[in-house]
């Protein structure tokens, strides 16, 4: 959910930030829809390429760290109970309890036992690439299709405020959810992303007025 949330705010705020943008130095319609049209393919195309890059580096590296262990358990198994016996003992067991635990976990599982407690690998949990790939690019569309059909069927004039309007509008609904899954304070997220929303598209807003994209 939180990840869906954060991809569709993205989304929103960079491409109304674009529309503004363009909108405050171009009264042709065409223009506006074309650059938010790009803005939102290269954003989804942007997001997905990146969330699969980043976790799956991020397997292949955790992949590597159990591989790494699974011969050091085979080539030094009384070092790695002793890790692994010092590890419970850091945690607040007894020196004897954390042994008596270490040797548990090993007769049970060894490699899972170090994957969980010195690695701190879930592997129930591990990153899927692919999935979480799509999941943002198509969180990132759903997102930013806003600003494309406001640009596309809303009236020209006076569109950068129409566009700012509904965006912050949409970031405060996700803030309010995005708050309410994690149990943070509503009102601080509501006046953070109104702060920072309107600071983005207002400079958005200034490039495009004050560089004049008219074409």
């Amino acid at each position: 959910m939180s990840a869906a949330v954060l991809g569709a705010n993205d989304a929103i705020l960079s491409t109304a930030s674009i529309a503004i943008g363009v909108a405050a130095g171009s009264d042709t319609r065409e223009v506006i829809i074309l650059a938010t049209l790009a803005g939102l393919v290269a954003g989804a195309l942007s997001m997905t390429a990146s969330k699969f890059v980043s976790l799956s580096t991020q397997t292949d590296t955790e992949k590597a760290e159990i591989a790494r262990e699974k011969i050091e358990i085979e080539e030094m198994p009384k070092l790695e109970l002793l890790e692994l016996a010092g590890i419970y003992e850091q945690r607040g067991l007894k020196k004897e309890t954390a042994m008596q635990v270490a040797k548990e976990f090993t007769e049970k599982d060894a490699l899972a036992a170090h994957v969980r407690d010195e690695l701190g690998i879930d592997e129930n949990r591990q990153a899927k690439p692919v999935q979480a790939a799509l999941a943002s690019g198509i969180a990132f569309i759903i997102g930013g299709s806003l600003p494309l059909i406001i640009t596309v069927f809303l009236p020209e004039k006076n569109m950068e405020y129409t566009l700012y309007g509904s965006a912050i509008l949409s970031l405060i609904v996700l803030g309010i959810i995005s708050a309410k899954t994690g149990g943070s304070s509503i009102w601080k997220a509501i006046i953070r992303i109104t702060f920072w929303g309107t600071l983005v598209m207002g400079l958005s807003a200034l490039v495009g007025h004050l560089f004049g994209v008219n074409f």
